[in-house]
């Protein structure tokens, strides 16, 4: 494992409205490099985030607002899906492939269609092979799919719990995909009958649960997020600890690949590079007894709130990103190859009034 305690001199920094963003030296070259760009949810600060590159080459960074927005997914380079307070939002790209706006935009998102969930805690989501929106609906603890109808239609429950009650008994909340179907998912605990029971065990509690065959493959982890399935392999983040790891699913053991500073939660891949979302705690207290205090007291390092970039030919930390002031709590990362410069219309602003589309005519009848 590795650590990030010595960070290089800031070459680039931008200034939003509550934000300050710093990045390592060499940051934006990877991006150029990698021809991608990032986004990425914060969720008690209420906004979406945007990363790419202007038309020069210097770094781009771009905030919109949306309440409580916590999992995201790109479900291709043209439509994205992104969980808020109580509504799933769809959200597609209005360019026509190779074109540009005059300002420089690759993708020109626009928030196309909302569904209402209502307020059951929506943490990861994906979409299927078949197109299916899934999602992990904590408060319920099962994975759960759209209805034209109602507000979710419930589609599996680890098999520890006995019923589908509203009270976040295990905390359920991360999705991995794999071959386009539910494969695995994380949970804090595997308590069955105490509102958030999970609470009092949340140190040593957490558990991977493999979907197909409703068995828990790995136990003992502390507040797992983020199950990936890349390149063959099962990684998460095991938040309490700090760290970015695989599962070896063969013996069903976990092993730690980096560490980072921050309560790691929010993971996506781009060749050989996970790109990790990172937290600062929400108050004084939440670390106690966690390992990653423990960690970050060894290291004399704060927790960062940002993104780590993690080269997994090596497990180092290459590159960072750093979101100072505002709300220090980072949920999902989403990478957009082949995106330079992407952009989100913001709701309740004139652009998103004055921006039509018109998609291809019908043939017209007379009346």
């Amino acid at each position: 494992m590795t650590s990030s305690a010595k960070q290089q001199p800031n070459f680039e920094f931008i200034e939003l409205t509550h934000f300050h963003v710093t990045v390592s030296p060499h940051f934006t070259q990877w991006l150029a490099e990698q021809n991608v760009s990032l986004m990425l949810t914060n969720t008690l600060g209420n906004r979406l985030f945007m990363i790419g590159l202007k038309p020069d080459g210097r770094l781009w960074v771009c905030e919109r607002h949306f309440d409580r927005c916590m999992g995201l997914v790109a479900a291709n380079t043209n439509r994205l899906y992104m969980v808020t307070r109580y509504q799933i939002w769809r959200l597609e790209n209005a360019l026509p492939p190779g074109q540009l706006t005059d300002t420089g935009y690759d993708r020109l998102y626009i928030p196309q269609m909302a569904h209402t969930t209502g307020s059951i805690d929506i943490h990861d989501i994906a979409v299927d092979n078949e197109g299916q929106v899934i999602f992990v609906n904590t408060r319920f603890g099962c994975l759960a799919t759209l209805s034209k109808h109602d507000n979710f239609v419930p589609l599996w429950k680890p098999p520890f719990l006995p019923e589908l009650t509203p009270d976040d008994r295990c905390h359920l909340n991360g999705l991995a995909m794999r071959e386009g179907k539910s494969a695995y998912v994380t949970s804090f605990s595997q308590t069955a009958d105490e509102f958030e029971g999970w609470r009092k065990t949340k140190e040593n509690s957490g558990t991977v649960t493999d979907v197909a065959t409703n068995e828990v493959i790995l136990s003992g982890l502390c507040m797992p997020h983020s199950p990936r399935f890349y390149q063959d392999q099962l990684w998460l983040t095991n938040s309490g600890t700090g760290e970015l790891g695989r599962i070896d699913l063969a013996r069903g053991q976990y092993e730690p690949v980096a560490f980072a500073p921050g309560f790691l939660r929010g993971l996506a891949f781009h060749g050989d590079f996970a790109i990790v979302g990172s937290s600062r705690p929400r108050h004084a207290d939440f670390h106690n007894g966690l390992t990653l205090q423990n960690k970050l007291d060894q290291y004399k390092l704060k927790p960062v709130c940002g993104l780590f970039i993690v080269d997994l030919r090596s497990g180092e930390v290459a590159h960072w990103l750093n979101l100072a002031g505002g709300s220090g709590e980072v949920y999902d990362v989403v990478a957009l190859p082949q995106v330079r410069r992407p952009m989100v219309l913001d709701l309740g602003t004139e652009e998103i009034q004055t921006m039509v589309t018109v998609g291809p005519a019908e043939t017209l009848e007379p009346a």
